[in-house]
């Protein structure tokens, strides 16, 4: 189960990086667009709109995969001089704590979704139901809190990592 969530992140994060890209281009074509507006061009109608949902969706998208790649923020100006045991116990206490945190996101994100399902509320010019961003999100949040429970299960030695498995350059994540 752990390397089938673990490779679900991983093509996560591949799918946000293809959405990301398709939001680069389209900035740029809008961009383009209004720079060239005397000549009959004009800006991505609702531009604005789908980078403000889209974002969004990356960011839940990118972030299981961030995480088993230790690649969010780390201070380790203490960290580095404890003892092994001791990093260890943060390592699993921080762990345990975002395990927490997504918990609570997704809930309130589940919350969220039904409010503006249920109000039926758009976009101001595209008119796209705002739930569908919430709905990308939300599966991206329940990604988010399996791949903390997996990862959180890998460094207590209730499960083990796939074959081959590298955490990155960082090496520890506090």
């Amino acid at each position: 189960m752990v390397k089938f969530i673990y490779g679900a992140a991983e093509w996560l994060a591949y799918i946000g990086g293809l959405l990301l890209s398709a939001l680069a281009l389209m900035v740029v074509v809008s961009v383009v667009g209004r720079a060239l507006i005397n000549v009959g061009l004009g800006p991505v109608p609702g531009d604005f709109e789908m980078v403000e949902m889209a974002t969004a969706v990356v960011v839940f998208f990118f972030l299981p995969w961030c995480y088993l790649k230790n690649g969010h923020a780390m201070v380790d100006l203490v960290y580095m001089h404890l003892p092994r045991w001791a990093q260890r116990g943060v390592t699993i206490g921080c762990d345990l704590l975002m395990l927490l945190t997504w918990t609570v996101l997704t809930w309130r994100l589940g919350v969220s979704l039904f409010d503006k399902y249920g109000e039926g509320e758009t976009t101001f010019i595209l008119q796209i139901p705002v739930w569908w961003a919430l709905a990308l999100c939300l599966f991206g949040a329940v990604m988010g809190c399996l791949t903390y429970l997996a990862k959180t299960l890998v460094e207590l030695g209730a499960a083990r990592a796939p074959e081959g498995w590298s955490s990155g350059p960082a090496g520890g994540h506090i």
